[in-house]
């Protein structure tokens, strides 16, 4: 009897662990690499147009600077963070008959539950947040009436808007589709009972 009663605590012991593991493991970074690179350049960019003039007069140097960082950090956000940390995954491409198509993607089923938490929040945050530092920028230069730089704020918006439109447009899609797929089945179920009920009707009527 106490050997039966060891078996079921040991049982009850280990249900849902591996549920506390998988939860567990979302709340690290999984990718640190890929973070680090998600920050770096944009932070960089940022900080460059920021403090630029204590370390160079030169406009066209700075320029060239924020614009190489701001160019690394658009490529790496479209092509690697935003695959690793979020799962969505954006690109534009030319059909046979010469039009021009954007797709927007997003991982689904058991590979979506892989993505950290962490990781996503990271992500997104960085992405909205510069959005509105350059956005600001923007609004101080354009106060002091310095085109010029007004004209890099420009271009920090253009870029890193551009990857989070498309990856705002990869979550949506996503819910979209799941949302059309719920509907088609509720639909579907509704009407095999709308069918099923009329059949049943005629067969009694018979």
């Amino acid at each position: 009897m106490s050997a039966l009663l060891d078996e079921t605590e040991d049982v009850a012991l280990n249900f849902g662990e591996e549920e506390e593991i998988l939860a567990s493991r979302r709340k690290y970074l999984k990718h640190p690499i890929a973070v680090t690179f998600h920050l770096t350049f944009r932070i960089l960019a940022l900080l460059t147009y920021l403090f630029c003039g204590l370390f160079s007069p030169s406009f066209i140097t700075n320029f060239v600077l924020i614009m190489v960082l701001l160019s690394m950090d658009f490529w790496t956000v479209k092509n690697i963070s935003g695959r690793l940390l979020v799962g969505l995954r954006w690109w534009n491409h030319v059909d046979d008959q010469g039009k021009s198509q954007w797709i927007f993607e997003s991982r689904k089923g058991v590979d979506r539950k892989k993505i950290s938490t962490l990781e996503s929040n990271i992500f997104w945050i960085a992405l909205v947040a510069s959005q509105i530092i350059w956005v600001l920028y923007l609004i101080g230069s354009l106060f002091t009436l310095n085109l010029k730089w007004s004209m890099v704020a420009c271009v920090g918006i253009g870029l890193n808007g551009a990857n989070l439109y498309g990856f705002i447009q990869c979550k949506i899609g996503s819910k979209k589709k799941l949302s059309t797929a719920a509907t088609n089945f509720l639909g579907q179920q509704v009407f095999q009972s709308i069918m099923s009920r009329r059949t049943t009707t005629r067969v009694e009527d018979i």
